[in-house]
């Protein structure tokens, strides 16, 4: 045999081999791994059995050792939808303190009033019809009725938020005098088959219209799903609903945003004067001058903890918006986006040493599209968070698995005390990030990004269940 048909024979071989290998070997995106071998091959088998195919970021680390236990693409930047929320929570437990408190105050000068907002984001309306009962026992006739929302910019809307999110609770706009989630809640049951639906909404005000087209139905030929709709396209504080409603179908209630929170929250104060017993002739913005009114009455929320839970469990994005423009407003009033940012970036970069020239920052909540990070940065955070003074606080802000009224509502049932994570959602994003504890590895972090996927995110929750399971259980 020739020295050149041997070389080609060998040649032959080692391309058979390779494409043996190629065929036996995992996805080529999963072949740069980090990690504790067992896990890697654990972990690597619930993601190639899952067959998705997706843009992934995934590190887990023992925090009894701080070593790897996984990793895979953890630098690449994704977007983290409402696991955004952990940096939010976490800078505003570093600069607001877990006992701040947001004030709503009315104050006073001649026949005038101002009701002036400092950011509460759970702000009731029994909490606002408390302050109007307490005014209306000294004060029966006003003048004008000022509305002070400075204590915050005048922006609504975070950068990068999408144009037609809609009248939807998640977009509802942004306010310093903000009121019932800046929504209307409307209550929804079916009426006599052939009629309209019953609907009912709360808070009772004159600053919405509202039409109900709707029909009750006894069958699902056809079926449209009954729909309840603004006209957020013309800024408009009209509400329509239409579609059908089977005539079987327990009562809900739908949540919608409203147009102009400062101008909502307003005319309800002066809808409640009236129902105490102060007539308002008129309603306006702030006046110029605020040396002579002095505060007659206010309303303190609770302590930030307590929004805190409610940010984390229901991912309320106006919490995360607001606590962002609060924490600008300690810097210089009024608080705006850009101020409560840079400041949540100095302390990522201060605290928790994360390089922030590899991260974009757009908004509090992680609705806007243009914020980035990945998982190597989240993980940093839980890790500081876990030996820092706020673990504590941190920590009992984050549901577990199975919370009743909570993100994992469903989810991670049997291992609820086991987990605590924060969800994050947007279209083609799953994500979820927090803390387990497992019997094998100690307190450990996690932080799973899936990004640019199309259509039901359950298959993508699924492989994130199994991989934190794994963890526990292994």
């Amino acid at each position: 045999m020739t020295n050149t048909l041997r070389s080609l024979k060998k040649k032959h071989f080692f391309i058979a081999i390779f494409i043996a290998y190629q065929s036996c070997a995992p996805p080529r995106s999963l072949l740069y791994l980090e990690g504790n071998p067992g896990l890697k091959n654990t972990i690597n088998d619930i993601i190639e059995s899952s067959e998705i195919d997706l843009n992934m970021g995934i590190k887990i680390v023992s925090l009894r050792d701080n070593k790897t236990l996984y990793a895979y693409n953890s630098q690449k930047l994704l977007m983290p939808a409402s696991t955004n929320k952990l940096y939010t929570c976490a800078a505003a437990l570093h600069y607001l303190g877990n006992d701040y408190t947001f004030k709503t105050s009315v104050l006073k000068n001649n026949n005038n009033l101002i009701l002036k907002g400092g950011g509460d984001p759970d702000l009731k309306i029994d909490e606002l019809d408390s302050l109007a009962k307490m005014v209306s026992k000294s004060v029966k006739k006003v003048d004008t009725l000022y509305i002070d929302d400075t204590f915050l910019d005048s922006l609504n809307y975070g950068e990068g938020w999408m144009w037609d999110e809609g009248p939807w609770w998640y977009a509802a706009p942004v306010s310093a005098l903000s009121v019932n989630d800046n929504c209307i809640d409307f209550y929804i049951e079916p009426g006599k088959v052939g009629r309209s639906a019953k609907i009912d909404h709360f808070p009772k005000t004159s600053y919405i219209t509202f039409e109900n087209n709707s029909i009750t139905v006894d069958n699902t030929l056809d079926f449209k799903k009954i729909e309840i709709d603004r006209d957020w396209v013309s800024n408009k504080n009209n509400f329509t609903v239409t579609g059908e409603i089977l005539n079987t179908t327990t009562k809900d209630t739908l949540f919608r945003n409203i147009y102009d929170p400062s101008l909502f929250t307003g005319t309800i104060f002066k809808e409640l004067l009236k129902k105490h017993g102060t007539q308002v002739k008129q309603l306006s913005a702030k006046p110029k001058d605020l040396s002579d009114y002095k505060e007659i009455a206010n309303h303190k929320s609770d302590s930030l903890i307590v929004s805190a839970k409610n940010l984390m469990n229901s991912s309320d994005n106006l919490t995360a918006e607001l606590f962002v423009k609060s924490i600008g407003a300690l810097d210089s009033l009024p608080g705006t986006w850009k101020t409560g940012l840079d400041s949540v970036k100095s302390f990522l970069a201060g605290q928790v040493k994360i390089d922030t020239s590899q991260i974009r920052l757009a908004d509090g909540s992680g609705v806007s599209r243009y914020t980035l990070t990945n998982s190597d940065q989240l993980i940093s955070l839980l890790t500081w968070i876990y030996n820092s003074k706020h673990k504590d606080d941190f920590i009992s802000t984050l549901p577990g698995g199975g919370w009743l009224n909570s993100t994992l509502e469903k989810r991670l049932i049997n291992e609820g005390g086991k987990v605590r994570a924060k969800t994050g959602g947007l279209s083609g994003a799953r994500n979820l990030s927090g803390y387990i504890e497992s019997p094998k590895y100690g307190p450990v972090a996690f932080s799973i990004l899936m990004n640019g996927y199309i259509g039901s995110s359950s298959k993508y929750s699924y492989v994130q269940n199994q991989i934190v399971k794994t963890i526990i259980y292994d």
